[in-house]
């Protein structure tokens, strides 16, 4: 009989998990919470307008073809993918824009043209960000974060440096213009720390968005969960609709099944990629790896307040991926990181998806996602959610030349308690625990449970860290630590 699991959640991480483990051979279901599965990425649709709710980057192409590949197949066998030129573009005030090509080239005359000798510089620095994305994506970090030693390479030896100076240091040294170092620096910010908190070898993510692009699959990014999802039924994945967790059953510290609406599961091995926080909460509190005190402590990527509006006309001097960098950056991160609080002037990220994909809107009308970074576990009500809605649309209406309020067809909006009450989300955290030094590999939480037998945990709280390609890399180490240590 093949071993069974159980697994909790179907985010990327839990259904990369469930891919690899049921080609091993294990009996795998997977139970999630919510009425459709892919975790924080899932889709809103209204009125002929479709939303992707949680990701709406698709960056590291190579990560997603590694990931199908090892089964034998394509990205193209489950979704399209389109390139964005241009990737995307930055306001820095009224009129004032800079766009990022689809071309790495391209992208060096658009610097030059805003400081003159950057191109070169920049051309020095991608290089490096390339030599460090070789090293950190087909190497680092595919290693289980169990040992220190895992760091330990010939490539790292000779770069240990850039461990220990920080992206904003990085940058300032080579680029003068303000434009161009936020610009460098908005990458690290999908990491989820100040660049000035963040290692100077996580520049690679500047590769991965100047050298390897930004892509849109058609039908938006809940496609690619979809498509995980096909390739998971067609191993033999079975899932759970609707069936929020309730306990993880353990017997002489061992993990014997979970318990959904009061009903037992039994199962030889049980993995979480829930939350990782909440997960322990399912554990007597003896069972439990980390104190209220360690998550405390823990450096945490920034909340977010979204907004996904209908318009009904087509929007002009925007991108599919606009950022609005036209306030303070510094004094914004501060009040996500340093003294927590609603932003007075917040920097924001607008996404039109139906200016790439018609199938996202009506003919002639326009589906928008805004996005403001906040800290997590704020106040959250609606009369904040609306003020913080007026201020960025009258900045936007004032930023790009145009009147759209009177065109909005639709609103919703989505905070920190949502993410509490969707997600289990640790203070309404968006995107895990940041990539800080003290934070990476070995010293994050652990995807094997130190005090429970048989359990294992995997997502954006674990190794290697936030964001989408780390999660189903993160998926791929927890099935592989399983297949390794239990496989009968």
């Amino acid at each position: 009989m093949p071993q069974t699991i159980k697994i909790i959640g179907s985010g990327f991480s839990s259904l990369a998990a469930s891919c690899y483990l049921a080609k091993a051979g294990y009996k795998v279901e997977v139970f999630e919470k919510n009425s459709t599965v892919g975790g924080r990425a899932r889709q809103f649709k209204k009125e002929g307008f479709t939303f992707d709710i949680g990701p709406t980057w698709y960056w590291m192409p190579d990560v997603f073809e590694r990931f199908f590949s090892d089964f034998n197949r394509k990205t193209s066998d489950f979704y399209q993918l389109e390139k964005l030129d241009p990737a995307y573009q930055v306001y820095f005030g009224e009129n004032d824009s800079v766009l990022i090509p689809g071309s790495l080239n391209e992208i060096y005359n658009n610097f030059e043209k805003v400081e003159s000798g950057s191109s070169r510089k920049l051309e020095n620095f991608i290089t490096k960000a390339k030599d460090n994305y070789d090293i950190a994506i087909k190497d680092l970090v595919y290693r289980p974060g169990i040992s220190p030693m895992e760091l330990v390479t010939p490539a790292t030896a000779t770069r240990i440096s850039r461990f220990f100076t920080n992206i904003s240091a990085d940058v300032r040294k080579d680029f003068t213009s303000n434009k161009l170092r936020q610009i460098l620096e908005f990458p690290v910010l999908f990491l989820g720390a100040k660049p000035s908190d963040t290692p100077a070898f996580y520049n690679f993510m500047n590769y991965a968005d100047f050298g390897l692009g930004t892509w849109h699959p058609k039908g938006g990014m809940y496609k690619v969960i979809e498509g995980i999802k096909d390739l998971a039924e067609s191993l033999g994945v079975i899932f759970h609709l609707n069936s929020p967790v309730d306990q993880i059953i353990t017997e002489n510290g061992k993990a014997k099944g979970i318990v959904v609406d009061g009903q037992e599961h039994h199962a030889d091995i049980v993995l979480t990629g829930a939350d990782y926080h909440h997960s322990e909460q399912l554990l007597p509190e003896e069972l439990r790896q980390y104190s209220k005190d360690y998550w405390k402590r823990k450096t945490f990527a920034p909340s977010s307040l979204l907004f996904y509006v209908g318009f009904d006309k087509k929007l002009e001097n925007v991108s599919h991926h606009t950022l609005f960098f036209d306030s303070d950056f510094k004094e914004h991160a501060k009040n996500i990181y340093d003294d927590p609080k609603w932003p007075e002037n917040p920097l924001f990220y607008a996404s039109f998806p139906s200016i790439t994909d018609e199938s996202c809107a009506p003919n002639d009308k326009e589906a928008g996602i805004f996005l403001i970074p906040l800290a997590p576990d704020l106040e959250d009500t609606e009369e904040i959610r609306e003020r913080y809605f007026n201020i960025i649309i009258d900045r936007f209406e004032r930023i790009t030349g145009q009147k759209i309020k009177n065109n909005i067809i639709f609103k919703k909006s989505f905070c920190v308690k949502d993410f509490k009450d969707a997600y289990n989300s640790y203070k309404g955290n968006a995107y895990g625990m940041a990539n800080t030094l003290f934070q990476t590999a070995f010293l994050r939480p652990k995807l094997r449970s130190k005090k429970v037998e048989h359990l294992y945990f995997t997502g954006q709280l674990t190794v290697p860290g936030p964001g989408v390609p780390p999660s189903l890399i993160s998926g791929k180490l927890a099935a592989g630590l399983i297949d390794k240590n239990e496989k009968k």
